[in-house]
Order: structure tokens, then sequence, then C-alpha cells
């Protein structure tokens, strides 16, 4: 098949690579150039601009935030100028579903598809063509668009034919993910200034009422303090936590803990914690007990 692929940051590079390794016709941009470099050696084509991305059947776009999306499709000689009529775009970036709303009415209206299909797993799961693909969107739309899923994920999941529906499901994901972090640090922190030690108390945890990856690998970098280098900002995460509470108003639905969250990323990169690990928060606790080490 041939692909665009757009945002080579660690989730995008991963995938991409992963879809010339399974031998797609795979174009890449990123508005840093010198991204493109280990793929074009894989045997990606090095797209100029974001219309160079748009000359085939499908395009992934795998980007930061609303902006950066919204300024790729919408910008001006952007995707939604370029893409061909019925070719696909396929939303991998964790958004609002309002973008995500706005998204399937534009593309429908320029004749071409989209469907949303953000993922689950961290970067190193990009790159081992690991993730989990959450996916909604028209029924044949997506399933033409299943050989590319099978490139980058071990399992898509189909939850809507809405897209914004996609979006949605990951955000109350992540959601799930920080809630984990935040009680794992405050846990940790109770233990450890009780004396017990932290490296025992998880291999209890995740041996026994934890046996959850989740709690295996955040516990992990909680356990060590390796919030550097960052493999899901927390600048990402307080904006996932942001549209989560965004599409909860939409929806009228109280989520006191999300709010809870989104003051402990606040407080967080107020005291310089911009560049680490969204694990980071968990840190918080240990400094408020007092703990030297977080």
């Amino acid at each position: 098949m041939k692909v665009g692929f757009i945002g080579l940051g660690q989730m995008g590079a991963g995938m991409a690579a992963n879809l010339v390794k399974a031998g797609h016709d795979v174009t890449v941009y990123n508005r840093t150039k010198n991204k493109a470099g280990e793929l074009v050696k894989l045997g990606a084509k090095a797209a100029n601009d974001v219309a160079g991305a748009c000359k085939g059947d499908f395009v992934f776009t795998m980007l930061s935030d609303d902006r950066a999306v919204e300024d790729v499709v919408f910008g001006e000689n952007g995707m939604l100028a370029n893409l061909p009529k019925n070719a696909m775009h396929i939303s991998s970036s964790t958004i609002s579903t309002a973008l995500s709303e706005r998204l399937t009415q534009a593309h429908k209206k320029a004749g071409q598809r989209f469907i949303a299909a953000p993922v689950f797993g961290r970067p190193d799961a990009a790159a081992a063509a690991k993730l989990f693909v959450v996916a909604a969107g028209e029924p044949k739309t997506v399933k033409d668009a299943e050989p590319l899923f099978s490139a980058i994920g071990q399992r898509v999941f189909v939850v809507s034919t809405e897209p914004k529906a996609a979006n949605l499901v990951k955000l109350s994901g992540n959601f799930l993910i920080a809630s984990v972090i935040e009680t794992l640090g405050e846990a940790m922190a109770l233990v450890a200034k009780g004396g017990i030690d932290r490296r025992e108390y998880l291999e209890l945890l995740t041996s026994s009422l934890f046996n959850v990856p989740v709690y295996k690998n955040y516990g992990g970098l909680i356990v060590e303090g390796k919030f550097s280098p960052a493999g899901f900002a927390a600048p990402l995460g307080q904006k996932d936590i942001r549209l989560t509470l965004a599409a909860a108003e939409a929806l009228s639905v109280p989520m006191p803990v999300a709010s809870l969250l989104r003051d402990r990323f606040l407080a967080l990169m107020a005291n310089g914690g911009d560049k680490l690990d969204w694990s980071a928060i968990a840190g918080l606790a240990a400094k408020e007990a007092g703990l030297s080490k977080h």
C-alpha cells in the first residue's frame, strides 16, 4: 500500500518504521527534517512538505496535540487540500473529541475518508509493533486500513462507527494510567516512610493483586526514579487530562479524580518537571511526605 506518515516523534518513528518493514511504500514528513533520516535508510521516502506525504491512498498523522493536527490538516497547502478523493486520513494522535468530529465532517465534505485510530503503548511497544490500536469509523473504511494496523500493532479494537468514540476511549485510558501512577506514588510514599523497601513492595504488588503491565512498568519507573528521558512527556499527560475533562464536561460527567490529576500535572510542571516523563507526578507524593528519595 502507498502510505504517507506525518509526525516522526518517539511513537511515530517506530510506527512508520514498521510500515516500511511490512513492505508498504511509505513517504514520511516531519517539520524537523532530520528525523526522517533513519527511516529513509530503511527504505522510506522523505517528503518536503505535508502535500508531499499526501500522494497515496492512506496518510497517518501522529502528532502532539490538537493545534499540530489542525495545522497539518487545515493549514495552507495542508492535507485537506492535497489528499486525493477517497483517500484516507488515519489519525493516531491523542486529540479532543471535538476536533475528531470536525475532521470527520471536513474530510467527508472533501470526498475523503477519515478514521480515528489512537494507540495504547509506549515508544518501545511502537518500535516492536506491539501497540494496541483503538479504531473507529465506517466499517469498510476501517477494514481497508486493517493491513496497516497489523503492521504496527498486536491487536485492533473497533469501538464505533463514529471516529470521535476512539478518541474518547483513548482519553479514558490515559486517565486510568495517570490514576495508577498517582496512586502508586502515594502508596509507595506511605510504605517507604514506614520503613518498607519500595522494590520489595512493588514485587509483592505485581506478583499478587496487580500482576499487570501498567503496574509493573510504571512501578519500576517510580521505584528507580527514572523519569528522564521521557517516554511520554509530562506536558502531554497534562494535555490528555485536560482533554478528558473537556469531554466529560460536554457529556455532563463529573470526574473528580481527573480534576485532581490536572492539578498534579500543573504542580509538576510548575516545579520544573516539563521535560520529565509523565510518571514523575508519582514523585510529588514522596516530596510532600518529606522523603529524600523520590
